[in-house]
Order: C-alpha cells, then sequence, then structure tokens
C-alpha cells in the first residue's frame, strides 16, 4: 500500500515539474514576444510618409495573434499546475505517517511558490503588452491625424509645426519606456536564471526526500 501511494506522489510530482518546465518555456516566450512588438512599433513609427501602412499593419495584426494564442496556452498550463497541486495537498493531508507530512508539505509548498511566481510573471507581462499595445494605437492614430493635416492643408504652417513638435516629444517619452521595459525584462532573464539554479539544487533536495520515504516506508 505505501509503495502505491509513493508512486502516486512521484507521479504528481512529475507531472507538476513537466508543466512547471513548459511554462517556463512559454513565458520566456512571451516575453520575448512583448518585448520585440514594443520594438517593431518603435521601427514602424519611423517611417517616412511615403513608406506603405500595410506591413505594420500585418506585423502587428500577427502580434495580436500570436499573443492572444500563447495568452490562452499559458492559462490552460496554469489552470492544470494548479490542478495537480491541489491533488498533491489532498494527498499530503491524508498520509499517513505523520513524520513524513514534513518532507510532503515542503515539496508542496515549492510547488505552490513557484506556481504564484509564474501566475505572477504572466499577469505582469500580458499588462505590460496590453499598455504597449494601447500607447502605439494612440500613436499610430496621431501619426494618421498629422498625415491628414499635412495634406489637407498642403503647407506646413504654425499649427502644423506646434503639432508635430508635441508629437516628437510623445516619441521622445516612448523611447524612455522602451529603455526602462528593455531594463525590466533583463532584470527578468537574470531572475530566471537565478530560478533554474534554485530548481536544480531543490530537485536535489527533493531525490534526498524521496529516498528518506521510502526508507522509512
Amino acid at each position: 500500500m505505501a509503495a502505491g501511494t509513493s508512486n502516486y506522489w512521484e507521479d504528481l510530482r512529475k507531472q507538476a515539474r513537466q508543466l512547471e518546465n513548459e511554462l517556463d518555456l512559454k513565458l520566456v516566450s512571451f516575453s520575448k514576444l512583448c518585448t520585440s512588438y514594443s520594438h517593431s512599433s518603435t521601427r514602424d513609427g519611423g517611417r517616412d510618409r511615403y513608406s506603405s501602412d500595410t506591413t505594420p499593419l500585418l506585423n502587428g495584426s500577427n502580434q495580436d495573434r500570436m499573443f492572444e494564442t500563447m495568452a490562452i496556452e499559458i492559462e490552460q498550463l496554469l489552470a492544470r499546475l494548479t490542478g495537480v497541486n491541489d491533488k498533491m495537498a489532498e494527498y499530503s493531508s491524508s498520509a499517513g505517517v505523520p513524520s513524513l507530512n514534513a518532507a510532503l508539505l515542503h515539496t508542496l509548498q515549492r510547488h505552490r511558490d513557484i506556481l504564484q511566481d509564474y501566475t505572477h510573471e504572466f499577469h505582469k507581462t500580458k499588462a505590460n503588452f496590453m499598455a504597449i499595445r494601447e500607447r502605439e494605437n494612440l500613436l499610430g492614430s496621431v501619426r494618421k491625424d498629422i498625415e491628414s493635416y499635412k495634406s489637407g492643408s498642403g503647407v506646413n504652417n504654425r499649427r502644423t509645426e506646434l503639432f508635430l513638435k508635441e508629437h516628437d516629444h510623445l516619441r521622445n517619452s516612448d523611447r524612455l519606456i522602451e529603455e526602462t521595459i528593455s531594463i525590466a525584462m533583463a532584470t527578468k532573464e537574470n531572475m530566471t536564471s537565478q530560478r533554474g539554479m534554485l530548481k536544480s539544487i531543490h530537485s536535489k533536495m527533493n531525490t534526498l526526500a524521496s529516498i528518506l520515504f521510502e526508507l522509512c516506508c
């Protein structure tokens, strides 16, 4: 009976680790998508008035679709990992050997912490992406208004000049935000690397705990 319950616990742990690894890869790709969307939008903003609008719109549309698809996939993985954690919690609370509960609860808490970190990272990256998209849509609308006004008046009068200066100010602010986001992304990648090291250490600790668990059984 002990061997059967031990196998069930190990199976749950394997499922949790597999889902965590999948989420880690998905979140890295999700973060890169947010960064590439911002960079491509900045490059599009530097085009001259004679270049085509077709390509940027197509690129933005593709990235929007990728964003929606990846967000759904990550939400599904988070839901599955939550389900596995719930099963682990149910098992640990019903384990018949009190002396082993501490090791089980320690492992369960670690998986819960990882789930919480991934959930927080997902929502933060998603919010950043949507903020960038909203900002770029606003700047795109401003650029169209400028071009429409210039083509209608036929001359760069004083009002157009003031309008263009305001637009340049917005673009300068956009670049400052871009630099801040890049710093944040670099910090996140460094934290991801550190998290990988901690997962490796934790995996070794879990292996030792499993050996002790089997010896006790």
